[in-house]
C-alpha cells in the first residue's frame, strides 16, 4: 500500500504548527498573564481544532484511508474560521489533505 507524501507533508505541518500554539500560548507568565489567558482563551478553539485535524492527517497518512484526510481537511479549513487571522498557518494544510483525498481516490480502493 503506497502512502501519500501530501499526506505525510501535511501531517508534519500541522504537528508542528500545534507545537507552536501550544508553546507560545501556554507560556505567559507574569504581568501578561492575564492577557495572555485571555488570548489563550480565544485561541483554544482554533488550537484544538489543529490538534484534532493533525490526529485524523495522519491516521489518512498512517493507513491511507481516504476518510482521515477529508476529515482533516475539514477541521483544517473549520480551524480557519475559528480564527481567520491565523489562515496562513493551515491554508497548505487544507489543500494538501483534499488533494491527498483525491489522489487517494484515485490509488486506493477502499475496504481492500
Amino acid at each position: 500500500m503506497k502512502k501519500s507524501k501530501l499526506l505525510l507533508v501535511a501531517a508534519i505541518l500541522g504537528t508542528a504548527y500545534l507545537i507552536y500554539l501550544i508553546s507560545y500560548f501556554t507560556g505567559a507568565i507574569g504581568e501578561e498573564a492575564v492577557s495572555g489567558t485571555i488570548a489563550t482563551a480565544l485561541v483554544t478553539p482554533h488550537m484544538v481544532c489543529v490538534g484534532i485535524a493533525a490526529i485524523f492527517n495522519w491516521i489518512g497518512w498512517a493507513m491511507s484511508v481516504r476518510w482521515g484526510a477529508l476529515v482533516a481537511g475539514i477541521l483544517y479549513a473549520v480551524s480557519m474560521v475559528l480564527m481567520p487571522i491565523y489562515f496562513m498557518f493551515v491554508i497548505i494544510q487544507t489543500i494538501l489533505c483534499f488533494v491527498g483525498f483525491a489522489k487517494l481516490k484515485k490509488n486506493h480502493v477502499e475496504g481492500e
